[in-house]
């Protein structure tokens, strides 16, 4: 259950992510392997970049990252964030391009 409102909107990100064919787990849990699209929660990205709330994964290898705000908040700003994660991705994981190919706010 959804204590705080970014809890109550994870939920329905991964819900939606869910629905449209994404496996979605936490970092710590994660087989990229598992499905041909994986999603992981709160990435830790090289030392500096910070966390991506999630990092998308299709047929084992990175493919973007995206910067989950709650309903309401302005993104101004926000792709600057997104794109310090898309070239913060660590260099020894499989990825299909660097810096990653996509950011979605």
């Amino acid at each position: 259950m959804a204590n705080k409102p970014e809890d109550k909107a994870r939920e329905e990100i991964d819900s939606m992510l869910e629905k449209s064919g994404w496996h979605v787990c936490d970092y710590k849990d994660a087989n990229i392997h598992a499905h041909r699209g994986v999603v992981l929660r709160y990435f830790p990205l090289r030392t500096g970049y910070g966390e991506a709330d999630y990092l998308f994964y299709v047929d084992g290898k990175a493919a973007g990252v995206v910067e989950a705000k709650k309903a309401g908040a302005t993104l101004t700003g926000v792709e600057i964030q997104s794109d310090k994660y898309k070239k913060g991705f660590p260099d020894n994981l499989p990825a299909w391009q660097r810096p990653l190919p996509f950011a979605y706010e």
